[in-house]
């Protein structure tokens, strides 16, 4: 009994006392009355405001949108259509296309009403633009799927412009069918004058085929100019219903941004070719503008180098100063002796292609050639090379730490050139990469200072 009593003296002198228990107790109720107040006033998870629905509202919304405001349950639903829309309507597409193939295409092929050069003026790379379409439309139906299989019934985990950009290689496809879209319309009217049976089938199709809608083949043929001018559109849905902290927000901005310098590049290639139809016009402002002159310049690169598109990554393109040195000794007199002329620089990368699925892999393959496009600043409104392409498997850069703000490129037995950008970081930025696909390229790994062995002499024999 006295162990007892000396024990319950114990835990009272060593516990909490009654008037900190008493405080405690009144602070842990007015923390409870805090969580029960946040609770019932809680953020929105998407916004962060507080304009919560009343109870009624709440507990008739599902338990997904609980914790959403007013406004940002309206936006997820606009998100989810645009996004709907956005993929329904590349089917639809799709479908157009089919038909196209289906219905025209292989049908006046295999009854000879057209020679193969014909249905090519006439049909252009439609080919083309179906195994995009399927590719593109496959990668969109697996994000749908897998947002639903996983319970995101908005559809927020879906990326529209991570995956556009993913296949932003199909707009010089788009291109290209634009481009020849007059002449194909002139050459289809001129066939259909001239070859009844033509004309005739011509009209059975359109009366006769319910799957064509009672459209002709003109309006068919159309399907890919509306396509590409109705994406800035359907972009811009989407990202008016899109969080600017949402992850795919400036992949959407980006994607826009991309496809209207396209459509501006189009319309430019169109009146140098003296057409007069365009596609929709954008508001060109200097970002729009530098995008036009690269896609341009790419083009040029592409046409020189004959790589295919899908096989070449540019991993650098941009203004460069560059000189040609008479002899070797430069470097002593310094880089302020040389003549600099500026000149636009694109370093492109020929890479096997890992995977079919899509049109740029993750894990891009193996490096197959490397070559630096010189290109002069526009003459007459047109790109003009500087000289042939400079392949980086028979070229040699170095730097010299006496001129850190340049770098010189050798090319065996030929020329000797020397670059730098007018900010120093940057002139960097271009020797670590250029250096990086010669070595990988070329056998200078285990030369001294990256120079060839006959430029080594010495009467030594090195260990």
């Amino acid at each position: 009994a006295t162990r007892a009593k000396s024990a319950e003296v114990e835990r009272a002198d060593s516990g909490i006392g009654q008037m900190p228990a008493r405080k405690w107790r009144n602070r842990a109720s007015e923390t409870l009355s805090s969580l029960q107040a946040w609770e019932a006033h809680r953020p929105c998870t998407d916004c962060g405001e507080r304009d919560l629905p009343v109870e009624t509202d709440v507990q008739n919304c599902n338990q997904r949108r609980a914790d959403l405001c007013e406004k940002c349950c309206k936006r997820r639903t606009e998100r989810k259509e645009s996004v709907l829309e956005f993929v329904n309507t590349e089917a639809s597409y799709g479908e157009d296309l089919r038909i196209i193939k289906e219905e025209f295409y292989l049908p006046m092929q295999a009854a000879g009403l057209l020679s193969q050069e014909q249905l090519l003026g006439i049909f252009s790379n439609i080919q083309e633009l179906i195994d995009l379409n399927e590719n593109f439309l496959e990668i969109l139906q697996e994000e749908i799927d897998q947002a639903f299989d996983q319970g995101d019934d908005d559809l927020m985990t879906v990326c529209i412009g991570e995956v556009f950009l993913e296949f932003v290689n199909m707009l010089p496809a788009f291109q290209t069918y634009c481009l020849q879209q007059s002449s194909s319309v002139n050459m289809l009217n001129t066939l259909e004058k001239e070859k009844e049976l033509l004309r005739i089938f011509l009209d059975v199709s359109q009366n006769d085929n319910t799957a064509l809608r009672r459209m002709n083949l003109r309006s068919f043929l159309m399907a890919p100019l509306q396509r590409v001018t109705k994406y800035p559109l359907l972009l811009s849905r989407i990202i008016k219903a899109t969080t600017e902290y949402h992850p795919d927000h400036s992949s959407l901005r980006e994607a826009k941004s991309r496809i209207e310098s396209h459509l501006e590049h189009i319309n430019m290639k169109t009146k140098q070719e003296g057409n007069t139809w365009t596609l929709r016009s954008f508001r060109q402002d200097s970002k729009k503008k530098r995008e036009v002159i690269n896609i341009e310049m790419r083009e040029t690169a592409l046409k020189t180098v004959g790589w295919l598109r899908e096989e070449t990554r540019f991993v650098m393109e941009g203004s460069l100063q560059l000189a040609q040195p008479p002899d070797g000794q430069w470097v002593k007199k310094g880089s302020k002796t040389l003549k600099f002329q500026n000149m636009q620089v694109l370093l492109l990368v020929n890479m096997k292609r890992v995977s079919e699925s899509s049109l740029e892999s993750a894990e891009p393959g193996p490096v197959k050639d490397a070559v630096l496009v010189l290109i002069r600043d526009k003459n007459n409104g047109k790109f003009h090379l500087l000289r042939e392409p400079l392949r980086l498997s028979n070229c040699i850069v170095s730097t010299d730490p006496d001129c850190d703000d340049t770098f010189e490129l050798i090319e065996i037995r030929r020329e000797a050139f020397v670059f730098r950008d007018s900010d120093r970081a940057r002139t960097h930025h271009w020797f670590r990469q250029i250096r990086r696909y010669s070595r990988e390229l070329g056998s200078w790994k285990k030369r001294r200072n990256a120079l060839p062995n006959i430029m080594i002499s010495t009467p030594h024999t090195r260990p």
